[in-house]
């Protein structure tokens, strides 16, 4: 049986729309969703309203956290101070927007959710905001799939859609055991898992402006990461409308990640 999975929406109801067209378009009924429903994007309502009608499972994504928690619960870095203002001046339009309704749904979507041995969270298993780029260190995302004992991990976060790996091979590992003089080797084999990105339905970053999202087929375990025209243009000026930052449609509308020079390059966001 095919199964979709999407993540990373934020507010943008042309995308996430022209995707559920297309899922239905296949037949496939069941879709998990990887979280950050909100923010960036013009509608933020409009879309969560549309999850929760369509009864699409739901993972809790870093914007969702940030919504209900506030500002604190961020753990991420921004590229600079303008860019970290114009994360505030989104995070604020967004939450006096959300109704309160919609808020708690929010706030009541859980970190992972899990069928058999495929997890689904929205950055990794440790938290929504940690990014699995497909350029991980091997062995740091086969331990982030292994210690949450899955064989395949589907995320998102990077909004750039990947299928990553992991084969079976051993690692060697030093042991100190208490008074036993020197450490002992042990080689540990591995099985092989997986990472699936799902990329982004609401703005996109992989090069491209299309919509993202994968499909999984339960029982050969074939991946596809498919790609969907949507009406771009009608966002953007959604976005310049609401008074979000223009540079959210410039982006949206190039399909990669903007950052201006840091006008402090020794500046790090940690709040």
């Amino acid at each position: 049986m095919n199964h979709a999975v999407i993540s990373c929406l934020h507010a943008n109801l042309a995308a996430v729309e022209a995707v559920l067209d297309d899922i239905d378009s296949q037949g496939i009924q069941t879709i998990t969703c990887l979280g950050d429903l909100v923010g960036y994007g013009p509608q933020p309502n409009e879309v969560v309203e549309l999850v929760r009608e369509r009864e699409i499972p739901s993972c809790q994504g870093c914007w969702d956290e940030d919504i209900i928690d506030g500002l604190n619960a961020c753990e991420c870095s921004y590229p600079s101070q303008l860019a970290e203002r114009r994360g505030h001046r989104a995070h604020h339009w967004t939450a006096d927007l959300l109704t309160e309704e919609n808020k708690a749904f929010l706030a009541e979507l859980p970190m992972t959710l899990r069928r058999d041995k495929l997890l689904f969270v929205h950055g990794s298993p440790n938290s929504q905001h940690e990014y699995l780029l497909p350029d991980m260190n091997a062995f740091a995302a086969l331990e982030r799939v292994e210690t949450a004992g899955a064989e395949t991990l589907f995320c998102g976060h990077t909004h750039q859609p990947y299928v990553r790996e992991l084969r079976q091979g051993s690692i060697r590992v030093k042991v100190q055991q208490r008074d036993q003089g020197a450490p002992a080797e042990q080689e540990l084999e591995l099985p092989m898992r997986r990472i699936v990105n799902a990329g982004s339905v609401g703005e996109p970053r992989h090069g491209s402006t299309k919509a993202t999202y994968v499909i999984h087929n339960d029982n050969t375990g074939e991946v596809t990461i498919r790609e969907v025209d949507y009406d771009v243009a009608k966002t953007c000026r959604a976005i310049v409308d609401a008074g979000l930052p223009e540079v959210f449609a410039w982006r949206l509308s190039h399909g990669f990640e903007y950052a201006e020079r840091a006008e402090d390059a020794s500046h790090v966001c940690e709040r």
